[in-house]
Order: structure tokens, then sequence, then C-alpha cells
């Protein structure tokens, strides 16, 4: 088979490239993970959509196409809130392993998913294996008062290939938003999602209601799923895909910073983790916020339609 025909449609620049609806997104993704197009088809895919951009309707289709081809982790019979870690450490602490521990500290399950997709940033994963906690081999539950880290060849190895050709290309493609948005779980999720422009909220917003989301979305910290330590951000939850404002951006000049490392690297960044779980350093006030929201949203009672199942669903 080939995506030609789809990278006719995308392919015509900024202006005169047309969309996709969802069905034909998801055949032409699901080509792009199984392997059955050239490598230069995946280039000119990941360009065009770069040019041209996603709606909401294509990336509901993309993930129809990744869910269906996941290997997904088993039911643990509670909701997992899934942390989706790509972006690393560029000038602050890497703080999602942080967010993680506190979460599982309070009893929640959580899966902590990714892979380096630069080699100059510091990972939750070099962080959590410096805390001792090396990541999964193998797709087991996670019970609750635990977290663990996954790596996204776990889940599907052609999404793995597909956030590589950054390497090769130097741009982001979709895939980097998608597994932003994906539940890798197959029972009940709460997805701790994150932006890092003001557009992206707007349109990872939309896609949340696409699919009938259970998910919290916030502006991360260097696009990471983790509130900014030094200003809380605007967080909103989603419930089915309906939208409901939790938190309002922090305002005003800062009278007071907490005290991060300045030392980024893997090593500093498991010392002040364990500063702070061990009591010796304060929770930053925006983290224990978002820790806080999590846990209320996880005590909801789960109305009889809300299951989050990755299934299509029926437009907004």
């Amino acid at each position: 088979m080939s995506i030609g025909r789809y990278i006719k449609e995308i392919g015509r620049g900024k202006d005169g490239a047309r969309s996709l609806q969802r069905e034909q997104a998801a055949d032409l993704f699901g080509q792009v993970l199984d392997g059955a197009v050239t490598d230069l088809e995946i280039g000119a895919f990941c360009l065009a959509m770069r040019i041209k951009g996603e709606t909401p309707q294509e990336m509901a289709g993309f993930l129809d196409a990744t869910h269906e081809r996941l290997q997904r982790l088993p039911d643990n019979g509670v909701t997992t809130v899934v942390l989706p870690s790509y972006n690393g450490a560029r000038k602050l602490p890497v703080l999602t392993p942080l967010l993680a521990l506190l979460l599982a500290r309070s009893g929640a399950a959580v899966l902590v998913h990714g892979t380096a997709t630069e080699d100059k940033r510091v990972t939750s994963e070099a962080v959590f294996d410096a805390l001792g906690l090396p990541a999964q081999t193998s797709l087991v539950p996670v019970p609750s008062g635990q977290c663990a880290y996954v790596p996204t060849e776990l889940l599907h190895p052609g999404l793995k290939r597909l956030l590589d050709v950054r390497r090769v290309v130097g741009l982001h493609n979709s895939a980097h938003s998608l597994v932003k948005l994906l539940n890798p779980c197959k029972g009940r999720a709460l997805i701790v999602s994150c932006y890092t422009h003001p557009e992206y909220a707007v349109s990872m917003a939309e896609t949340f209601a696409w699919v009938g989301a259970h998910a919290l979305l916030l502006r991360g910290t260097e696009g990471e799923p983790v509130a900014d330590a030094r200003r809380t951000p605007q967080m909103e939850a989603f419930r089915e895909g309906a939208r409901h404002l939790l938190e309002p951006a922090q305002q005003g000049s800062l009278t007071r910073l907490p005290d991060l490392p300045k030392d980024i690297s893997a090593a500093a960044t498991a010392t002040y983790i364990r500063d702070v779980l061990d009591g010796r350093q304060p929770v930053p006030a925006p983290i224990a916020l978002q820790v806080a929201h999590i846990q209320r949203e996880l005590a909801r009672r789960p109305s009889t339609t809300e299951t989050n199942r990755p299934a299509a669903v029926s437009t907004p």
C-alpha cells in the first residue's frame, strides 16, 4: 500500500493543503506505524504535517490507529495516572519523577512513559534510574501506591521509530504531539498532558473533546507534564471530553522562588527529589497544587459511560 494519495492532500503547502477525515488519518497513521511505507514517504508525511499542522480530527484519527496497535498495560482495577515524559530538562531540573512519586505516595497508580528525543536533555528515565527505579522491561499492571516508567518501544516499536525521525530531520512530527494524548492502559486512565505554546492548548483541548478523554491539561515545564515549580500554571480537567477549569494561572510578580538545584543532572535531580520526599525540602507549591487537583479527579466517581476506552467516539 501507499500513503501517496494522502501526502498529495496534506503536502500542498500551508495555504493549499487539505485536511484529512478522521478515518483517512487513521489509515495513513496505521500504515506508518505498521512499517508499510518507505522512509521517503515517512519523511514526506512528517514534513507535510509539520508545515500544515494537525487538525483535532486528524489527531483523533492518529490516536485511533495508535490505540488499535498499542501493547497496553493490563487493567489494574483502578484509574491509572498517566504522565507522558518526552521533553526532558534543558534549563530546569526535570521534576516529572517527583510528581509521579508524590502521587504514588498518596496511593495512586502512576505510569510514566517516554523516550529520549534529544541527546542533550536530561530525561525522566535517567532520573528514575538514579533513584533506583529502572525502566520496566515488560508490561505489567501498576498497583495502587506505586509508579513505573515504561519506554515507548514496549508500547509500540513503530511509534518509537517515528519519534526517532527527529534525530534525522531535526524537527518534531505528529508523533511528538500524539504521545502526550494517548492512553496506554487497558483500564481507566487519567492522562496528565501539557503544552508549551498557547496554540497547542487550543488544539489539544479540541482533540480531547473529539475522543471523549479523561485528562488534565496544563502548561508544562519545558514540555514536561509537571507544573512549573516557580509559578502555578492554568490547569483544566477533561471529563468525557467536557472541559472544566480547575486552576487559573498565577498572576503578578513572584516574591519568592523555590530552592531548586542549579545542577540539572540526573544525579543532582534525584538527590533533590529524595530531599523533598524525605521532608528536608518543601514540595514546591505549584506541584503540591497539581497533586491535589489530580487526587480530586481520581476521587470523582466515573459515570457509567466514562470508561476512557480508546475506541472512536461520535464527533462532538
